[in-house]
């Protein structure tokens, strides 16, 4: 491709034609084979590796080959539950391109949840990276008729697995058997692409089939907004089981030709970040908001004058984007002056923060999904030069909905919907969305499927949701978990939440109040800064009855209400319980996107929040 052609757009229109999704990566063999697509570190090797396009394609095709030797029939599922690496990536395009259904399982899922999705979805191959993955599954209690096989990635199988059922074997021995086998016919775009299962906060999760057409449609539409440059590289650490990150990073950034590079963990998110240099990135608030939390008590220890000029330098950073935004200019004092003095203030604090992200940080956009984005945290961040967009989805609809476009990014919202939703307010300002990236229905669950999807084809997200003159949207909070009081005022607890979460003391908060005179807030304390505050009060951090005593609730209750000033009255929590024990996938409260699973922690601490309105004369 000559290089005036090479352009965002033009690789942008290039997707056009596509029918399928293994399509996203064959359509850049002739003109980008050569061009680094996937890059990760090799545990074996002790150092990153990357892959061109064309080599993806050779090690894509041994996969198709192995699958295709278990005679499977077309549409059948095959599972997966690894952490993103080249590996996974291989799994989904030899799954698809042999016209089978790739069942992602999320890789911190328990072993009794992912047993379920295995058991429920009629899985017929499992491919884990760990034996003890598979070891706990199989020793979960759940029935696994249908399981056929089992291939392990990363370690070696018991010579005793190789001979039961189903049979375990390594992916060595996957790709041996089936090197040379007749591939089957290719997919077609009404087939299904993915059987993703729903966190389920409320009960099982439930099995979201999603179309080949569905995920490219929402491919397209996503590229209306934001459409990455031919150079961009993208920065993969959300796990691929989500259809946030799967259909952006893996679909958008591989069907726009750019490399992807998978983090190695969590724990090793700001080194690998480093060495990435992403352009773009998907990301939920948490973690902007540690992001953002690191910078701030790295300038409190820094003298009075440079934090005076750290807050300058946000101040007029963010006066800057949103001119550059066409929004409204809050003035200060010393805005005047804000020609003069951008570019000495962004090379002395916005380059050295944006380091972070970087040696030669070029950020085209880094998107918030998954919840909504903290203003404060937001306004920061962007102040300082770093291009954060909010956007919205749910996985029935592939599953973006509506995120923020470059030069009209609004940090209030969560941007117009994409150019092929509609969109509209239903009963209680329920938002509604209608078209080609809504699901083609919840497996073997009619009845669910139509109570989600109207009669005229609308799919009800269950979140309220305002749509303003221009079409940017906001979204207020779930309907379900709204909270009404007593009294008959009603709060969504997410921005609440978000406030109190500011405060270095919160690792994780709840607020409750349904048919109770007022709000109260749930505390997982952070164990230093606990520290911290109960040496200030002469308590012992170790101490149960420290967590009950009268100084500390008063004295959390106090900052919580600090960090909730430009909150009603009514929906500022007026007492607190604090504990140390985290909410956890593990204990079985928050699911796999990591929300909150709100009716299991009220049963589990019901009396506990029984006593703190007792203790306030309810």
């Amino acid at each position: 491709m000559a290089q005036q052609t090479d352009t965002s757009a033009a690789r942008a229109k290039s997707l056009d034609l596509l029918q399928t999704l293994p399509e996203l990566l064959t359509h850049n063999l002739p003109d980008r084979g050569d061009d680094e697509a996937f890059r990760e570190y090799s545990t074996r090797e002790k150092r990153w590796v990357s892959l061109t396009f064309r080599e993806m394609d050779v090690r894509v095709q041994r996969w198709r080959e192995a699958f295709a030797a278990l005679n499977l029939s077309r549409g059948d599922r095959c599972a997966m539950l690894m952490p993103n690496s080249i590996d996974a990536i291989c799994f989904d395009q030899g799954v698809l391109s042999d016209a089978l259904t790739p069942v992602p399982l999320h890789a911190i899922d328990t072993p009794g949840s992912s047993a379920y999705i295995l058991s429920d979805s009629g899985s017929k191959v499992l491919v884990t990276n760990k034996y003890l993955k598979w070891k706990g599954i199989r020793t979960s209690g759940v029935d696994l008729p249908d399981l056929q096989l089992v291939v392990i990635t990363d370690d070696e199988v018991p010579a005793e697995d190789s001979d039961a059922h189903p049979r375990v074997i390594t992916l060595e021995t996957f790709l041996t058997e089936g090197a040379g086998t007749p591939l089957p016919p290719p997919p077609k775009g009404g087939d299904l692409a993915a059987l993703v299962y729903t966190s389920g906060t409320t009960g099982r999760p439930k099995g979201v089939m999603l179309t080949h057409l569905n995920v490219l449609c929402n491919v397209r539409a996503v590229l209306k907004h934001l459409c990455p440059r031919p150079h961009d590289r993208w920065f993969s650490f959300l796990p691929l089981s989500h259809t946030f990150e799967r259909t952006t990073t893996y679909y958008v950034g591989m069907g726009m030709g750019n490399a992807i590079v998978f983090c190695r963990s969590i724990a090793t998110l700001a080194q690998d970040m480093q060495l990435a240099s992403p352009n773009v990135m998907m990301g939920v608030p948490r973690i902007y908001e540690q992001i953002c939390a690191k910078i701030l008590q790295t300038v409190k220890k820094q003298p009075p004058f440079a934090q005076k000029i750290f807050h300058w330098a946000i101040d007029v950073g963010y006066r800057n984007f949103c001119r550059e935004n066409h929004l409204p200019v809050q003035g200060g004092a010393l805005s005047f002056l804000d020609p003069i003095v951008s570019g000495f203030l962004d090379r002395k604090v916005g380059s050295v923060v944006r380091r972070a992200f970087g040696e030669h940080p070029d950020v085209y956009c880094f998107v918030s999904g998954g919840a909504a984005l903290n203003p404060a945290v937001s306004r920061i961040l962007l102040g300082l030069g770093i291009r954060i967009v909010q956007g919205y989805g749910m996985t029935e609809h592939s599953p973006i909905i509506a995120v923020n476009k470059m030069g009209a990014i609004n940090p209030n919202t969560v941007g117009p919907a994409l150019p092929n939703v509609q969109t509209k307010l239903g009963d209680g300002d329920e938002l509604l969305v209608r078209g080609p990236c809504v699901m083609k229905g919840y497996w073997k669950l009619p009845e669910a499927t139509a109570k989600a999807i109207d009669p005229d084809g609308w799919l009800h997200t269950g979140d309220v949701a305002e749509i303003y003159s221009d079409g940017q949207i906001r979204i207020k909070g779930r309907i379900k978990e709204i909270i009404v009081t007593s009294s008959g005022e009603k709060i969504p607890p997410d921005d609440l939440e978000q406030a109190i979460g500011m405060d270095p003391l919160v690792n994780q908060v709840m607020v409750v109040g349904e048919n109770r005179p007022f709000i109260t807030a749930l505390v997982v304390v952070n164990p230093l800064e606990w520290e911290k505050l109960c040496e200030s009060l002469s308590l012992d951090p170790t101490d149960a009855e420290s967590f009950r005593s009268r100084a500390a609730r008063q004295a959390v209750t106090k900052r919580i209400r600090a960090a909730t000033r430009n909150f009603p009255n009514y929906g500022v929590p007026r007492d607190v319980y604090l504990t140390r024990s985290p909410w956890t996938i593990e204990n079985g409260t928050m699911t796999p996107t990591l929300k909150l699973k709100r009716r299991i922690i009220l049963a589990n601490l019901e009396k506990e929040i029984d006593e703190l309105y007792a203790k306030r004369g309810e």
